[in-house]
């Protein structure tokens, strides 16, 4: 794709948004290595940084990198936000100390958790590929566009679970998917294992296969958490406290 935009004189950009500390990480493709021109990333997702972003490019060309800076101050920029400056130094600063175990730990969870949720009885996609080279996951609860994605987003979040519906292939309708995304950056954060993820699993198929009464399951996912409250992957970890009580 690289060399075919190159010979029509375009650039490539490439979308990070979720991936970036993935891709940092070294467990993820390499796009700029690859051939992107311009990468774009979220520094709140599997970077665990403030909100906010960033925008990478390797291009040495003057011409383009005066283009860049134009088209995002005064293009589409009023202010870097100084306040989120230090912060994301410091999660830079712990991502280069730590960030290779998170990334590597965020994808081991997320193969496990796919496992976990296929033996209760879910429809993980992409069993075939392993299910996920990522920190997400994908399950089908229903018909294409039948809303059970939307609808077992809601029983979860009623038992303190809180998920994405999302369109799967052959949806149309966005706000009556039939899937659900599923990211396990934030347990991993707080140190839950590849083995904490079968009692994950657990959890959902309590609400969504067996039908328990979401606010009876919600008491022991409140259990589950408190199990976790420490956040990894960090300075000081021992000081850093995931969920305030």
């Amino acid at each position: 794709m690289a060399d075919a935009a190159k010979e029509v004189g375009a650039s490539v950009m490439y979308d990070g948004a979720h991936v970036l500390g993935l891709i940092a990480g070294g467990q993820f493709q390499d796009p700029l290595r690859e051939g992107a021109d311009l990468m774009t990333g979220s520094s709140h997702k599997t970077f665990p940084g403030p909100q906010g972003g960033f925008l990478l490019s390797s291009s040495e060309d003057p011409a383009f990198q005066r283009k860049l800076n134009t088209a995002m101050f005064p293009g589409v920029c009023s202010s870097y936000h100084l306040h989120h400056v230090a912060g994301k130094v410091m999660a830079l600063a712990e991502f280069k100390a730590y960030g290779e175990a998170y990334a590597r730990d965020i994808v081991t969870n997320a193969q496990a958790f796919a496992a976990a949720l296929a033996s209760e009885g879910f429809d993980v996609l992409a069993e075939s590929r392993g299910y996920t080279a990522s920190h997400q996951v994908l399950t089908r609860h229903g018909e294409l566009d039948s809303g059970a994605g939307a609808k077992a987003a809601q029983l979860l979040e009623d038992a303190g679970i809180i998920t994405n519906m999302n369109m799967l292939p052959g949806d149309t309708k966005a706000l009556a998917p039939s899937g659900l995304r599923l990211g396990v950056q934030e347990l991993t954060r707080v140190g839950f294992s590849s083995q904490d993820m079968e009692e994950v699993a657990r959890m959902y198929a309590r609400v969504l296969l067996h039908h328990e009464d979401p606010a009876a399951v919600k008491q022991d996912v409140h259990a589950l958490k408190e199990q976790h409250q420490i956040i990894r992957y960090c300075f000081n970890e021992d000081e850093r406290t995931g969920y305030p009580e």
